[in-house]
């Protein structure tokens, strides 16, 4: 196994994807070639279910876009049945200690390091040094956003195995008390970004966050590498309004 995104992470290059939520393989097989360096899918708060994602994956071949999934929850089971059917990584949602942090290592790695059980149906299927590399090259990302997160980034980030940490600007917005939407120059909200880059800085691991078009240019300056542009339903909509847009604007034009 080989992870190129593990790799441009590594030589400190800015990556760039995109979430997709839509269960369906034309939307992995569209997105994985137009630029993108990785897709993340979602099964958190999307209703895709595991046969789906697999052939979602399978969509991607050839593409050199990484599938990444954020699994239901830091669940031994999940990310193992996640990682056997060829994901190249894991965005694990809500770890919020240390210990959270352990045992989503422990569930990614094969033994001693981890306590992964061997079975990897789809993604050992055609790798001989499978077992060799799966343990190197295995893309582990835990999600900060919460307060108790916040409160013990130094130890999450300390974790041997943790490769990158990734906010969740929504949920961290809530838990700080600030809500939905949040607002993005509120002093505390503001201090929380930047001691998520000040952990990730100190243990030489890359940070990333859901951004939208409006704010990316404003996650890569303060130093976030590892993002996620919108999300295919986004990208959707705004498409076809702004066709409706151009339509509507042309029928005045006419008359018609």
């Amino acid at each position: 196994m080989k992870n190129p995104l593990k790799e441009k992470l590594k030589k400190g290059k800015a990556v760039t994807g995109t979430f997709v939520m839509i269960g369906h393989p034309d939307v992995t097989e569209w997105l994985s070639r137009v630029g993108f360096d990785w897709l993340l899918l979602d099964t958190e708060h999307s209703p895709t279910g595991y046969e789906t994602l697999q052939r979602m994956m399978q969509a991607m071949n050839g593409s050199g876009c990484v599938p990444i999934v954020r699994p239901q929850w830091n669940d031994q089971v999940a990310i193992k049945r996640i990682l056997d059917i060829g994901a190249y990584g894991v965005l694990i949602p809500w770890v919020n200690s240390r210990e959270e942090a352990e045992k989503a290592v422990s569930y990614c790695k094969y033994p001693p390091a981890g306590v992964r059980g061997w079975g990897p149906r789809r993604a050992g299927m055609f790798d001989d040094s499978y077992f060799k590399t799966a343990n190197d090259e295995v893309l582990i990302t835990v999600q900060i956003e919460t307060q108790e997160a916040l409160d013990n980034l130094d130890e999450i980030m300390s974790v041997p195995g943790i490769d990158a940490c990734y906010i969740g600007p929504w949920d961290l917005s809530v838990s700080l008390g600030i809500g939905v939407p949040p607002d993005w120059k509120a002093p505390k909200y503001v201090a929380a970004f930047d001691k998520v880059l000040e952990a990730a800085a100190k243990h030489n691991k890359p940070a990333g966050m859901f951004c939208v078009s409006d704010n990316i240019e404003w996650a890569l300056k303060k130093g976030f590498k590892y993002n996620t542009v919108d999300a295919d339903d986004f990208l959707l909509m705004r498409s076809a309004r702004a066709v409706v847009e151009q339509v509507r604007k042309a029928a005045e034009k006419s008359g018609r």
